[in-house]
């Protein structure tokens, strides 16, 4: 695949990216707490970069045991 196909990832592929199971990212996605989205027409895409960025912010934040 070039970086043209890979650029936007469907929701599976996305979860599959983050390690996460496709409702974990879209009760995230309905929270306002997850990874940018991009809607083109019915179909919800996610981008390669927002979704890189996304989980690097993740690192600074404290988990609830801590």
């Amino acid at each position: 695949m070039n970086d043209k196909e890979t650029q936007f990832l469907t929701r599976t592929e996305a979860a599959e990216l983050l390690r996460v199971s496709p409702r974990t990212l879209d009760r995230l996605t309905k929270d306002g707490v997850g990874p940018p989205v991009t809607k083109v027409g019915a179909r919800v895409l996610y981008k390669r970069e927002e979704l890189d960025r996304w989980a690097t912010g993740q690192q600074d934040r404290p988990t609830c045991g801590e």
